[in-house]
Protein backbone atom coordinates (compact mmCIF):
# COMPACT_ATOMS: atom_id res chain seq x y z
CA UNK A 1 0.00 0.00 0.00
CA UNK A 2 1.31 3.07 -0.93
CA UNK A 3 1.70 5.93 1.90
CA UNK A 4 3.53 9.16 2.90
CA UNK A 5 4.42 11.15 5.73
CA UNK A 6 5.88 14.73 5.75
CA UNK A 7 7.72 16.13 8.46
CA UNK A 8 8.99 20.11 8.95
CA UNK A 9 8.64 23.49 9.41
CA UNK A 10 8.30 26.48 7.05
CA UNK A 11 11.67 28.20 8.45
CA UNK A 12 13.04 25.19 9.58
CA UNK A 13 16.02 23.35 8.30
CA UNK A 14 14.11 20.94 5.47
CA UNK A 15 11.32 19.79 4.84
CA UNK A 16 11.24 15.63 4.87
CA UNK A 17 9.16 13.18 3.13
CA UNK A 18 8.83 8.99 2.83
CA UNK A 19 7.11 7.32 0.54
CA UNK A 20 6.84 3.48 1.36
CA UNK A 21 5.03 1.10 -0.87
CA UNK A 22 6.91 2.05 -4.31
CA UNK A 23 7.66 -0.68 -6.27
CA UNK A 24 11.29 -1.65 -7.31
CA UNK A 25 13.13 -0.24 -10.42
CA UNK A 26 10.55 2.97 -11.19
CA UNK A 27 12.82 5.55 -12.78
CA UNK A 28 13.06 8.85 -10.80
CA UNK A 29 15.64 11.50 -10.15
CA UNK A 30 17.02 14.66 -8.37
CA UNK A 31 15.69 16.88 -11.59
CA UNK A 32 12.34 15.35 -11.80
CA UNK A 33 11.35 16.17 -8.31
CA UNK A 34 12.90 19.86 -8.69
CA UNK A 35 10.84 20.24 -11.90
CA UNK A 36 8.03 19.42 -10.37
CA UNK A 37 8.62 21.83 -7.21
CA UNK A 38 9.45 24.24 -9.76
CA UNK A 39 6.11 24.43 -11.11
CA UNK A 40 4.34 24.58 -7.87
CA UNK A 41 6.55 27.98 -6.80
CA UNK A 42 4.62 29.41 -10.54
CA UNK A 43 2.22 32.04 -10.65
CA UNK A 44 1.23 35.58 -10.82
CA UNK A 45 0.81 37.16 -7.66
CA UNK A 46 3.35 34.90 -4.89
CA UNK A 47 5.32 37.11 -2.35
CA UNK A 48 9.07 37.78 -2.05
CA UNK A 49 10.11 34.30 -0.80
CA UNK A 50 9.15 32.48 -4.61
CA UNK A 51 12.15 34.46 -5.89
CA UNK A 52 14.89 33.86 -3.20
CA UNK A 53 13.60 30.56 -1.38
CA UNK A 54 15.49 27.85 -3.32
CA UNK A 55 14.04 24.18 -3.06
CA UNK A 56 17.41 22.31 -2.94
CA UNK A 57 16.33 18.20 -3.57
CA UNK A 58 18.49 15.47 -1.64
CA UNK A 59 17.20 11.81 -2.36
CA UNK A 60 18.22 10.46 1.02
CA UNK A 61 16.94 6.92 0.47
CA UNK A 62 15.59 4.21 -1.75
CA UNK A 63 16.81 5.08 -4.89
CA UNK A 64 20.38 4.15 -6.37
CA UNK A 65 21.12 4.67 -9.82
CA UNK A 66 17.58 6.59 -11.20
CA UNK A 67 15.45 3.88 -9.81
CA UNK A 68 13.65 2.57 -6.91
CA UNK A 69 15.46 -0.02 -4.85
CA UNK A 70 11.33 -1.48 -3.49
CA UNK A 71 12.17 0.42 -0.20
CA UNK A 72 10.74 3.37 1.31
CA UNK A 73 12.30 6.78 -0.44
CA UNK A 74 12.94 9.08 1.58
CA UNK A 75 13.64 12.89 0.02
CA UNK A 76 14.62 15.88 1.80
CA UNK A 77 14.65 19.87 1.27
CA UNK A 78 16.73 22.04 2.53
CA UNK A 79 14.88 25.43 3.73
CA UNK A 80 18.07 27.64 1.68
CA UNK A 81 16.65 30.80 3.91
CA UNK A 82 17.40 28.76 7.07
CA UNK A 83 21.37 28.66 6.50
CA UNK A 84 21.22 32.32 5.04
CA UNK A 85 19.30 33.67 7.85
CA UNK A 86 20.51 34.28 11.60
CA UNK A 87 16.85 35.18 12.42
CA UNK A 88 16.04 31.68 11.74
CA UNK A 89 18.69 29.52 13.00
CA UNK A 90 17.60 31.28 16.47
CA UNK A 91 13.55 31.36 16.02
CA UNK A 92 13.29 27.57 14.96
CA UNK A 93 16.42 26.18 16.73
CA UNK A 94 15.32 22.58 18.06
CA UNK A 95 18.22 23.47 21.01
CA UNK A 96 16.46 24.32 24.30
CA UNK A 97 15.47 27.79 24.64
CA UNK A 98 12.70 30.44 24.03
CA UNK A 99 12.12 33.44 21.15
CA UNK A 100 13.02 36.81 21.77
CA UNK A 101 10.27 37.25 19.61
CA UNK A 102 7.01 35.39 20.23
CA UNK A 103 3.91 35.63 18.15
CA UNK A 104 0.52 36.24 20.61
CA UNK A 105 -1.79 37.75 18.01
CA UNK A 106 -3.48 35.40 16.25
CA UNK A 107 -4.86 35.65 12.16
CA UNK A 108 -8.29 35.01 11.68
CA UNK A 109 -8.70 32.02 9.29
CA UNK A 110 -5.66 30.42 9.85
CA UNK A 111 -4.52 27.68 12.27
CA UNK A 112 -2.94 30.05 14.93
CA UNK A 113 -5.76 30.36 17.43
CA UNK A 114 -7.25 26.61 17.54
CA UNK A 115 -3.66 25.06 17.23
CA UNK A 116 -2.49 26.88 20.40
CA UNK A 117 -5.68 26.47 22.41
CA UNK A 118 -5.68 22.06 21.54
CA UNK A 119 -1.68 22.51 21.60
CA UNK A 120 -1.45 24.91 24.82
CA UNK A 121 0.56 27.49 23.02
CA UNK A 122 0.93 30.98 23.64
CA UNK A 123 3.19 31.85 20.51
CA UNK A 124 0.95 31.33 17.42
CA UNK A 125 4.59 30.81 15.21
CA UNK A 126 4.51 27.21 17.14
CA UNK A 127 1.75 26.59 15.01
CA UNK A 128 1.87 28.52 12.18
CA UNK A 129 5.22 26.72 11.28
CA UNK A 130 3.56 23.62 10.82
CA UNK A 131 0.24 24.79 9.41
CA UNK A 132 2.29 26.48 6.87
CA UNK A 133 1.50 25.49 2.74
CA UNK A 134 5.26 25.65 2.17
CA UNK A 135 4.31 21.96 3.58
CA UNK A 136 3.27 21.24 0.63
CA UNK A 137 6.44 21.20 -1.27
CA UNK A 138 6.96 17.99 0.64
CA UNK A 139 3.98 16.67 -0.68
CA UNK A 140 4.80 17.85 -4.04
CA UNK A 141 7.93 15.57 -4.26
CA UNK A 142 6.15 12.74 -3.66
CA UNK A 143 3.82 13.27 -5.48
CA UNK A 144 6.53 13.32 -8.46
CA UNK A 145 7.05 10.06 -7.57
CA UNK A 146 3.44 8.96 -7.71
CA UNK A 147 3.35 10.56 -10.96
CA UNK A 148 6.42 8.63 -11.99
CA UNK A 149 4.22 5.08 -11.46
CA UNK A 150 1.26 6.45 -13.09
CA UNK A 151 2.87 7.40 -16.34
CA UNK A 152 3.83 3.49 -16.36
CA UNK A 153 0.22 2.63 -16.90
CA UNK A 154 -0.15 5.48 -19.20
CA UNK A 155 -2.06 7.69 -16.92
CA UNK A 156 -1.05 11.73 -16.63
CA UNK A 157 -2.24 14.15 -14.39
CA UNK A 158 -2.71 17.74 -15.42
CA UNK A 159 -4.20 21.05 -13.72
CA UNK A 160 -5.49 24.36 -14.92
CA UNK A 161 -7.05 27.38 -12.84
CA UNK A 162 -10.69 28.18 -13.99
CA UNK A 163 -11.77 30.96 -11.67
CA UNK A 164 -9.60 33.78 -9.61
CA UNK A 165 -11.82 35.65 -7.03
CA UNK A 166 -14.44 37.08 -9.48
CA UNK A 167 -12.43 36.56 -12.57
CA UNK A 168 -13.77 33.54 -14.25
CA UNK A 169 -12.93 30.72 -17.69
CA UNK A 170 -16.12 30.43 -19.99
CA UNK A 171 -14.20 28.18 -21.86
CA UNK A 172 -15.55 24.22 -22.32
CA UNK A 173 -11.88 23.44 -23.34
CA UNK A 174 -9.97 21.25 -21.51
CA UNK A 175 -6.11 21.37 -21.54
CA UNK A 176 -4.86 17.85 -22.06
CA UNK A 177 -1.41 16.26 -21.18
CA UNK A 178 0.44 17.74 -24.52
CA UNK A 179 -0.82 21.34 -22.94
CA UNK A 180 0.77 20.97 -19.92
CA UNK A 181 3.60 23.43 -21.28
CA UNK A 182 0.79 26.35 -22.27
CA UNK A 183 -0.92 26.21 -19.26
CA UNK A 184 2.45 26.58 -17.18
CA UNK A 185 3.63 29.50 -19.46
CA UNK A 186 0.60 31.60 -18.29
CA UNK A 187 1.21 33.58 -15.71
CA UNK A 188 -2.16 32.19 -13.34
CA UNK A 189 -2.02 28.43 -15.09
CA UNK A 190 -5.08 29.60 -17.13
CA UNK A 191 -5.30 28.00 -20.57
CA UNK A 192 -7.92 30.53 -21.44
CA UNK A 193 -6.45 33.42 -22.42
CA UNK A 194 -9.33 35.68 -22.22
CA UNK A 195 -9.81 34.70 -18.52
CA UNK A 196 -6.03 35.06 -18.05
CA UNK A 197 -6.07 38.59 -18.81
CA UNK A 198 -8.99 38.88 -16.18
CA UNK A 199 -7.26 37.58 -13.65
CA UNK A 200 -4.43 39.17 -13.46
CA UNK A 201 -5.77 42.66 -13.54
CA UNK A 202 -7.59 41.00 -10.35
CA UNK A 203 -4.56 40.37 -8.88
CA UNK A 204 -3.38 43.67 -9.75
CA UNK A 205 -5.68 45.25 -8.03
CA UNK A 206 -6.02 43.16 -5.04
CA UNK A 207 -2.18 43.56 -4.41
CA UNK A 208 -2.84 47.83 -4.60
CA UNK A 209 -5.29 46.89 -1.88
CA UNK A 210 -2.92 44.88 0.09
CA UNK A 211 -5.38 42.12 0.14
CA UNK A 212 -5.76 38.31 -1.24
CA UNK A 213 -7.46 36.34 -3.77
CA UNK A 214 -9.03 32.71 -3.41
CA UNK A 215 -10.14 30.91 -7.04
CA UNK A 216 -10.66 27.44 -8.13
CA UNK A 217 -8.75 25.16 -9.65
CA UNK A 218 -9.30 21.81 -11.89
CA UNK A 219 -7.57 18.63 -11.71
CA UNK A 220 -7.83 16.14 -14.40
CA UNK A 221 -6.41 12.48 -14.91
CA UNK A 222 -5.90 10.72 -18.24
CA UNK A 223 -5.61 7.86 -19.53
CA UNK A 224 -7.28 5.61 -16.06
CA UNK A 225 -7.95 2.43 -16.09
CA UNK A 226 -11.86 1.12 -14.88
CA UNK A 227 -12.05 -0.08 -10.93
CA UNK A 228 -10.08 2.17 -9.27
CA UNK A 229 -11.77 2.39 -5.78
CA UNK A 230 -14.36 0.59 -4.82
CA UNK A 231 -18.39 0.28 -4.34
CA UNK A 232 -17.94 -2.47 -1.19
CA UNK A 233 -16.60 -0.29 1.61
CA UNK A 234 -17.24 3.56 1.98
CA UNK A 235 -13.29 4.35 3.06
CA UNK A 236 -12.03 3.04 -0.40
CA UNK A 237 -14.80 5.23 -2.23
CA UNK A 238 -12.43 6.69 -4.57
CA UNK A 239 -14.39 9.93 -4.68
CA UNK A 240 -13.95 10.13 -1.01
CA UNK A 241 -10.26 10.04 -1.04
CA UNK A 242 -9.76 12.45 -3.71
CA UNK A 243 -11.93 14.66 -1.53
CA UNK A 244 -10.21 14.43 1.91
CA UNK A 245 -7.33 14.76 -0.62
CA UNK A 246 -7.89 17.76 -1.86
CA UNK A 247 -9.76 19.11 1.57
CA UNK A 248 -5.94 18.80 3.57
CA UNK A 249 -4.26 21.60 1.06
CA UNK A 250 -4.14 24.48 3.05
CA UNK A 251 -6.97 26.77 2.34
CA UNK A 252 -9.20 24.85 0.70
CA UNK A 253 -12.49 24.95 1.50
CA UNK A 254 -14.41 22.68 -0.62
CA UNK A 255 -13.97 20.15 -3.91
CA UNK A 256 -16.08 18.88 -6.29
CA UNK A 257 -16.12 15.63 -8.81
CA UNK A 258 -17.20 16.48 -12.00
CA UNK A 259 -20.16 18.73 -12.40
CA UNK A 260 -21.17 17.97 -8.87
CA UNK A 261 -22.64 20.90 -7.79
CA UNK A 262 -24.35 22.10 -11.11
CA UNK A 263 -26.41 18.81 -11.18
CA UNK A 264 -27.74 19.37 -7.76
CA UNK A 265 -29.38 21.68 -9.50
CA UNK A 266 -30.96 19.42 -12.01
CA UNK A 267 -33.49 16.98 -12.70
CA UNK A 268 -32.31 13.50 -12.87
CA UNK A 269 -32.68 13.30 -16.69
CA UNK A 270 -29.93 16.06 -17.44
CA UNK A 271 -27.84 14.75 -14.90
CA UNK A 272 -26.11 11.65 -15.98
CA UNK A 273 -23.50 10.58 -18.50
CA UNK A 274 -25.20 8.34 -21.26
CA UNK A 275 -23.54 5.04 -21.61
CA UNK A 276 -22.91 3.70 -25.41
CA UNK A 277 -21.06 0.65 -26.76
CA UNK A 278 -18.29 1.24 -29.02
CA UNK A 279 -17.83 -1.15 -31.28
CA UNK A 280 -14.84 0.25 -32.93
CA UNK A 281 -13.09 0.25 -29.71
CA UNK A 282 -15.14 -3.08 -28.24
CA UNK A 283 -15.94 -0.81 -25.10
CA UNK A 284 -18.26 1.17 -23.13
CA UNK A 285 -18.21 4.79 -23.30
CA UNK A 286 -20.01 7.70 -21.51
CA UNK A 287 -20.36 10.60 -23.75
CA UNK A 288 -20.14 14.18 -20.98
CA UNK A 289 -18.34 14.20 -18.15
CA UNK A 290 -21.04 15.41 -15.67
CA UNK A 291 -20.12 12.20 -13.10
CA UNK A 292 -16.11 13.47 -13.01
CA UNK A 293 -15.31 9.97 -14.28
CA UNK A 294 -16.23 8.17 -10.89
CA UNK A 295 -19.73 6.22 -10.33
CA UNK A 296 -20.09 4.37 -7.23
CA UNK A 297 -16.91 5.00 -5.77
CA UNK A 298 -14.79 3.74 -8.82
CA UNK A 299 -13.19 5.06 -11.81
CA UNK A 300 -15.07 4.74 -14.80
CA UNK A 301 -12.36 4.44 -17.45
CA UNK A 302 -12.96 8.24 -18.06
CA UNK A 303 -11.55 11.58 -17.83
CA UNK A 304 -11.20 12.15 -13.89
CA UNK A 305 -12.60 16.22 -13.14
CA UNK A 306 -11.85 17.34 -9.14
CA UNK A 307 -12.75 21.32 -8.42
CA UNK A 308 -10.83 22.66 -5.25
CA UNK A 309 -11.93 25.84 -4.07
CA UNK A 310 -9.63 27.91 -2.34
CA UNK A 311 -10.79 30.77 0.27
CA UNK A 312 -8.24 34.12 0.00
CA UNK A 313 -5.27 33.98 2.07
CA UNK A 314 -5.78 34.63 5.69
CA UNK A 315 -2.30 37.20 5.95
CA UNK A 316 -2.69 40.09 4.59
CA UNK A 317 -0.40 42.42 3.25
CA UNK A 318 -2.33 45.14 4.83
CA UNK A 319 -3.51 43.26 7.75
CA UNK A 320 -7.26 44.78 9.09
CA UNK A 321 -8.64 41.94 10.23
CA UNK A 322 -9.94 42.25 13.87
CA UNK A 323 -8.12 39.84 16.82
CA UNK A 324 -6.92 40.10 19.95
CA UNK A 325 -3.65 39.24 22.01
CA UNK A 326 -3.86 35.71 23.24
CA UNK A 327 -1.87 37.19 26.30
CA UNK A 328 -3.28 40.40 27.28
CA UNK A 329 -6.61 39.99 25.39
CA UNK A 330 -6.00 43.63 24.06
CA UNK A 331 -7.98 43.95 20.48
CA UNK A 332 -6.18 44.41 17.88
CA UNK A 333 -5.27 43.81 14.03
CA UNK A 334 -3.86 40.26 12.64
CA UNK A 335 0.31 40.70 11.97
CA UNK A 336 1.43 40.62 8.47
CA UNK A 337 4.27 37.82 8.00
CA UNK A 338 5.29 37.96 4.44
CA UNK A 339 2.58 36.17 2.28
CA UNK A 340 1.15 36.50 -1.17
CA UNK A 341 -1.51 38.05 -2.85
CA UNK A 342 -3.29 34.56 -4.18
CA UNK A 343 -1.67 30.89 -3.99
CA UNK A 344 -4.06 29.60 -6.78
CA UNK A 345 -1.84 28.67 -9.51
CA UNK A 346 0.47 27.00 -7.21
CA UNK A 347 -2.62 25.19 -5.65
CA UNK A 348 -2.93 23.89 -8.92
CA UNK A 349 0.33 22.21 -9.17
CA UNK A 350 -0.09 20.52 -5.46
CA UNK A 351 -3.94 19.43 -6.06
CA UNK A 352 -2.29 17.90 -9.19
CA UNK A 353 0.25 16.01 -6.73
CA UNK A 354 -2.86 14.91 -3.80
CA UNK A 355 -5.16 13.34 -6.74
CA UNK A 356 -1.37 11.63 -8.20
CA UNK A 357 -0.81 10.16 -4.65
CA UNK A 358 -4.20 8.47 -3.81
CA UNK A 359 -4.50 7.13 -7.72
CA UNK A 360 -1.37 5.66 -6.98
CA UNK A 361 -2.50 4.17 -4.25
CA UNK A 362 -5.17 2.53 -5.36
CA UNK A 363 -3.43 1.52 -8.46
CA UNK A 364 -0.61 -0.21 -6.07
CA UNK A 365 -3.63 -1.86 -4.68
CA UNK A 366 -5.29 -3.12 -7.26
CA UNK A 367 -2.71 -4.29 -9.32
CA UNK A 368 0.29 -4.59 -7.01
CA UNK A 369 3.73 -6.15 -8.04
CA UNK A 370 7.35 -5.89 -6.68
CA UNK A 371 8.46 -4.09 -9.38
CA UNK A 372 7.54 -1.90 -11.51
CA UNK A 373 7.56 -4.58 -14.58
CA UNK A 374 4.79 -6.78 -12.87
CA UNK A 375 2.64 -3.90 -12.04
CA UNK A 376 2.50 -3.02 -15.64
CA UNK A 377 2.02 -6.13 -16.49
CA UNK A 378 -0.45 -7.12 -14.13
CA UNK A 379 -2.19 -3.52 -15.28
CA UNK A 380 -2.26 -4.68 -18.79
CA UNK A 381 -3.88 -8.04 -17.56
CA UNK A 382 -7.00 -6.57 -15.40
CA UNK A 383 -7.50 -4.25 -18.02
CA UNK A 384 -7.88 -7.49 -20.58
CA UNK A 385 -10.18 -8.91 -18.46
CA UNK A 386 -11.83 -5.86 -18.00
CA UNK A 387 -12.93 -5.98 -21.62
CA UNK A 388 -13.77 -10.13 -21.62
CA UNK A 389 -15.98 -9.71 -18.64
CA UNK A 390 -19.29 -8.36 -20.22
Amino acid sequence: MLRYLTAGESHGQALVVIVEGLPAGLQITVEDIQLELSRRRLGYGRGPRQRFEVDEVTLVGGVRHGRTLGSPVAIEIKNTEWFRSDKWHKEMDPAPGATLDPLPKVRPGHADLAGMQKYGFTDARDVLERASARETAARVAAGAVAKALLRTIGVEVISHVIQMGSAKSVSATRPTPGDLSVVDDSPVRSFDPVAAALMIAEIEQCAKDGDSLGGIVEVLAYGLPVGLGSHVHWDRKLDALLAQAMMSIQAVKGVEIGDGFEVAGRRGSLAHDPIHWDEATQNFVRTGSLSGGTEGGMTTGELLVVRAAMKPLATLNKPTLPTVDVITKEAGVSFKERTDVTAVPAMGVVGETMVALVLAAEAQRKFGGDSVAEFVRNAISAKESTQQAL
